[in-house]
């Protein structure tokens, strides 16, 4: 078994690292090797933090993946921004980006890579996330928060994976205005979706 899934939210402070150390920690359990993978990191002041985190945990898990940082988050900023600003004159090279995922992938069953802000934050003035997602063929998981306004921006989401025709699911990371979750937005996600998924529950 050999698959690609790309962890992306509605945007920034979502859960993308927390809901990728889940997935690692379930596919894992599974019997399967799991490898882990961040085009981009940006807010690097020494190391990075959601990529060595992860590929700590990611080594403890499949000894095997025996990659440093420069392999796993090939791209490194320190400007907390968007990739495009962040990366200042540095151009992103995306061939590179899939000879790193290849060199990565042949370590793992399952590669979870994990994107940055999202779905449409730039990397170059026409390529956003969602087109890397397309550009490496792989399976997304759209993670959404559960605060005030979140039905815009999951909607918004789906709609743009469904427009790239980009397989994925979705799981609600429940944190962010919990309590009021079950009657300021459940409601609607009952009666739009005909099944509702809960990160916590990986």
């Amino acid at each position: 078994m050999k698959e690609t899934i790309f962890i992306t939210a509605t945007n920034t402070d979502v859960g993308k690292t927390y809901a990728c150390e889940k997935f690692i920690r379930y596919y894992s359990k599974k019997g399967l090797k799991v490898g882990y993978f961040k085009p981009i990191e940006t807010g690097v002041i020494s190391s990075p933090l959601d990529g060595s985190k992860m590929l700590n945990l990611v080594k403890e898990l499949n000894p095997s993946f025996d990659f440093e940082m420069k392999d796993v988050v090939p791209y490194q900023f320190k400007l907390p921004a968007a990739p495009f600003v962040a990366k200042n004159d540095t151009k992103i090279d995306l061939d590179f980006l899939i000879k790193k995922k290849k060199e990565v992938e042949e370590k793992c069953d399952i590669l979870i890579i994990e994107g940055a802000g999202g779905l449409m934050v730039p990397i170059e003035k026409d390529f956003f996330i969602i087109d890397l997602i397309k550009l490496f063929e792989a399976r997304a998981k759209l993670i959404t928060p559960s605060k005030l306004g979140c039905i815009n921006d999951t909607l918004l989401s789906i709609n743009a994976l469904k427009t790239k025709g980009i397989e994925f699911d979705w799981y609600i990371n429940l944190f962010l205005d919990k309590d009021e979750f079950p009657e300021v937005t459940l409601p609607f996600y009952k009666e739009y979706f005909e099944e509702i998924k809960y990160l916590q529950d990986i």
